[in-house]
């Protein structure tokens, strides 16, 4: 296990700024995940990390020891790639032991190693099989196993679930969260899929255009977004954004307005712009919920389309101006496209975004 330091780091191709003066501390046996739209330079990172990708500007610290110029091997990490990786003319044992073969490691050491980590991996009866009579799961696991017996100092995971369904990627998910506990390791995991961050996640690293948008735990990520990009990336399905006008701004309580909302007071930091001034309201589809009747609806608009989720309801309405709000209702309330509805939410719940706010 090994803290790591990320400090000013850049990653430059030609005249091309893939990462820019990124700054992250990932502690002592955190689980962390960088998450990020495709291009936004989340696996350049995690390569930067392995030593896979030379460092252009910045300082990287691996357990207190700078490591820009260490190759690889010496870096006491193991990386798990997207496409396992794994030989198929090896069985499952020789693959979990190929490094410590390379390595020269004895033999009896190497049996015990590749024995542990089918354990710990609960794949000991596949051990003579070959990767062609495993299933993709099971494959992952393969892979894992390499990782294992290195005894590395961090894991890296470069989305390893891509190539999974979703009922495996499910399986997968919590098998990862379950070998994090049992092992303690610091983990670093890269992925698109916001649903992995959050559920995976001690620490979520947003990343955009190579830029760190915002870093926090997943549930502070949720409710109080940096911007508007981690507000629309963040959650699922994304946040609502209606636009407002700041009709008053009293420091500790703003009161925002609009054609299709009526004046709303909430909480609002001092450092808002002021009355007149424009922004973003963001609700979560969570947090809006059916008005009981016309004085306690906030918003109101005709459903388009209803999807029954099993125990919630998914509800897109589209307001006067055009514009679309998706709700999650309860399974139980009876609603139908065409019906008209008034929606209503909890204004502590609903985040401000003054213009500027974007993440750009």
């Amino acid at each position: 296990m090994a803290p790591i330091r990320l400090k000013n780091l850049c990653k430059r191709f030609g005249d091309v700024d893939v990462i820019k003066n990124v700054d992250i501390e990932i502690e002592d046996g955190e689980f962390v995940v960088f998450v990020g739209p495709s291009g936004c330079g989340k696996s350049t990172l995690l390569r930067m990390i392995a030593g896979l990708e030379d460092i252009t500007e910045g300082v990287m610290e691996l357990d207190g020891r700078v490591v820009n110029e260490l190759p690889p091997r010496e870096r006491g990490v193991a990386m798990v790639f997207q496409n396992y990786a794994i030989f198929p003319h090896m069985t499952v044992r020789e693959n979990i032991g190929f490094g410590l073969t390379i390595a020269g490691t004895p033999k009896r050491e190497k049996s015990r190693k590749v024995e542990e980590a089918a354990r710990t991996l609960q794949m000991e009866h596949l051990l003579d099989r070959r990767p062609s009579q495993l299933s993709g799961g099971q494959r992952q696991r393969v892979a894992i196993g390499r990782a294992i017996v290195r005894d590395p100092a961090v894991f890296l995971f470069d989305e390893p679930l891509s190539n999974l369904d979703a009922a495996l990627r499910l399986d997968m998910r919590m098998e990862l969260s379950k070998l994090h506990r049992q092992l303690g390791a610091t983990m670093v995991y890269v992925t698109h899929d916001q649903v992995e961050a959050m559920t995976l996640a001690d620490k979520v690293v947003v990343l955009r255009d190579g830029t760190v948008q915002q870093i926090g735990a997943p549930m502070e990520l949720f409710r109080h977004p940096a911007n508007m990009f981690v507000a629309g990336f963040i959650g699922s399905p994304p946040m609502n954004f209606l636009d407002v006008q700041i009709a008053r701004n009293d420091g500790d309580t703003v009161t925002v307005r609009s054609d299709m909302l009526a004046p709303l007071a909430m909480p609002g930091p001092s450092d808002h712009q002021g009355a007149e001034a424009g922004g973003k309201l963001g609700i979560r589809p969570q947090y809006l919920r059916l008005a009981k009747d016309d004085t306690d609806a906030l918003l109101s608009g005709r459903i388009t389309i209803v999807e029954r989720l099993g125990s919630e309801t998914l509800i897109d309405v589209t307001l006067a101006d055009g514009s679309n709000v998706i709700a999650i209702i309860d399974e139980s309330e009876q609603v139908a496209p065409g019906e008209t509805v008034g929606l209503s939410f909890d204004a502590g719940r609903a985040v401000l975004f003054p213009a500027g706010m974007d993440g750009d």
